[in-house]
Order: C-alpha cells, then sequence, then structure tokens
C-alpha cells in the first residue's frame, strides 16, 4: 500500500499568528498516534497573503488520516482552531 502524503497551507487570523502556531503544535503532537508523520513543519510571517505554516504529512493510508481528523481531542480544539486560523488549505503532495 502506497502511503498518503499531504501539504497543509495555514493562514492565521491577523493578530492570531502566535495562538495559531500554539494550537497547531498541540494537533500535530496527535499525528504519530493515528500512524501519521509530520515530515516538515515550516513557519512564516504570513507576509503579502502567504501562509503562515506549511505542514507536509505522510499517512498509511485514507482511515489513518480520518482517524487522525476525528480523534476527539482534536475536535475538542476546534473553538481555538476557528478563533485563530483563517484559511487551511489541504491537498496531495507526492514528496520527492
Amino acid at each position: 500500500m502506497t502511503p498518503i502524503e499531504l501539504c497543509c497551507l495555514l493562514r492565521a487570523l491577523p493578530g492570531a499568528e502566535q495562538a495559531m502556531t500554539a494550537y497547531e503544535d498541540k494537533v500535530t503532537a496527535l499525528v504519530p498516534e493515528h500512524g501519521g508523520e509530520l515530515l516538515s513543519r515550516v513557519v512564516g510571517d504570513g507576509a503579502d497573503g502567504s501562509p503562515h505554516e506549511v505542514h507536509v504529512y505522510r499517512f498509511p493510508d485514507q482511515a489513518a488520516i480520518d482517524a487522525y481528523m476525528a480523534d476527539p481531542r482534536r475536535l475538542a480544539l476546534a473553538a481555538e482552531r476557528d478563533r485563530t486560523v483563517a484559511s487551511t488549505v489541504l491537498f496531495p503532495v507526492r514528496v520527492a
């Protein structure tokens, strides 16, 4: 079975950049518990509309992604996400 690799572009709400990074610290810590791996996480300043964070993940299969997305601890942080994250773009990639 071929693993699934994903890229995630995150933009923070104005003034919530540090709070969004703190939120992402919490939720990305859950990834390994679902068989996933955070391959790369970079944090920028979000200038000129660029993302504040870019993540690259690898999961063994769609079921692992679904389990991560449905993790009750992650879902319990939805209000924190809504207060800090302006947009999330998640798309499949191939890590070269």
